[in-house]
């Protein structure tokens, strides 16, 4: 009878546990301690997974020839020592460029808004007016300092959690770098004998699928922010450095995030003349042709096998319920689980072909 089919007890028992972890929900004293200790722990794991998988391959190359602690330990003293000369030659100018978008683009701001200042008081209706947008303007400057200064301990509270993660992270990567092998056999020791064979394959193909995309969006990141850096250049755009970082962060935010990336460098460069924002969108869409049709198929294959617009979905419900860090997972946490769902679907229809044999 299919009631006493496997899928059909393991969906029950999953069902049943998500709605005892429902009404457990409700509870607001139950559940606190798990949140608090679910999201004190969230941000360094997965700091420390993506970093993980970034520099596990390095690792794997150089254990091959020293034990795999002191390899560990040589690549932390060598990011140490490019970092710090990064800081030495880019830092400098990093600041420069950024007190230098301070200093220039509320000048030119305002120069756009005294310009176009006659043509708002001519047509622009009374709820338009400048005289009120000043008044809006006004109060909201003179609440300002109050508004800091009540949320001082909320960005205290913030800055120590932030530290304390930068200096957590590097000894969680330590130990996933050097420990990070045992994790599947001791997963495998707590499933049935019986299914380890479908168990080593689903773990093997997350791992594969988590490698794939994490190493892939590092290297499609820097690629992206390189060419952009070179083509600011190029064009003559000011404060290329800083926009070009900006856009390198953001590149790691599938799909949509080369469009947002360069939107400081596309408003800055509006304010210089709307021919130079033309220069920037077409060195957008050059860049993306390159990364699309070269970088990309070299580096993720067809490995993730995700529709463009299932990505755009995925991003949009994922931003709205848990922003940036949705935004961040939603696509390795989609492949993850696709990865999953798939290979059950494929275990049970063998074992019902088993047993209808």
């Amino acid at each position: 009878m299919w009631v006493n089919k496997p899928f059909f007890k393991y969906a029950s028992g999953l069902i049943l546990i998500l709605i005892i972890i429902f009404l457990f929900g409700k509870i607001d004293y139950f559940i606190w301690p798990f949140q608090k200790f679910i999201i004190t722990l969230f941000f360094p794991i997965l700091i420390a997974g993506l970093l993980y998988y970034i520099l596990r391959p390095v690792v794997q190359l150089l254990s091959c020839y020293m034990p795999i602690a002191i390899s560990i330990l040589l690549i932390y003293l060598l990011i140490g020592g490019l970092g710090y000369l990064a800081l030495k030659t880019t830092g400098p100018k990093i600041i420069s460029q950024v007190s230098h978008l301070m200093d220039v683009v509320p000048e030119r701001a305002e120069s756009i808004a005294e310009t176009s200042k006659s043509i708002i008081e001519d047509r622009s209706p009374d709820f338009l007016s400048v005289d009120k947008i000043k008044d809006y303007a006004g109060d909201y400057l003179e609440a300002f300092p109050q508004k800091i200064s009540t949320n001082a301990i909320t960005i205290f509270s913030t800055i120590t959690s932030v530290l304390t993660v930068i200096v957590i992270v590097p000894f969680i990567v330590f130990y996933f770098l050097k420990d990070g092998h045992k994790l599947k056999p001791y997963l495998l020791r707590h499933i049935p004998q019986s299914v380890h064979a479908e168990g080593a394959r689903i773990l093997a193909e997350v791992d594969k699928t988590l490698s794939t995309y994490i190493v892939g969006q590092f290297i499609i990141a820097v690629a992206d922010g390189a060419m952009m850096y070179i083509g600011y250049l190029i064009i003559g755009l000011e404060n290329a450095l800083v926009f070009a970082i900006f856009a390198t962060l953001l590149t790691v935010i599938p799909f949509l995030g080369p469009f947002i990336g360069i939107i400081p460098a596309l408003i800055s460069s509006f304010l210089i003349s709307p021919f130079m924002a033309i220069k920037v969108l077409i060195l957008m869409v050059i860049v993306q042709q390159i990364e699309g049709h070269l970088i990309t198929p070299q580096v993720m294959g067809k490995r993730l096998d995700i529709h463009p617009l299932t990505v755009i979905f995925l991003l949009l419900v994922a931003g709205s319920l848990y922003g940036f860090v949705g935004i961040l997972i939603a696509i390795p946490t989609y492949s993850v689980l696709k990865v999953i769902i798939n290979n059950f679907i494929r275990f049970f229809k063998l074992r019902s072909n088993t047993f209808e044999q």
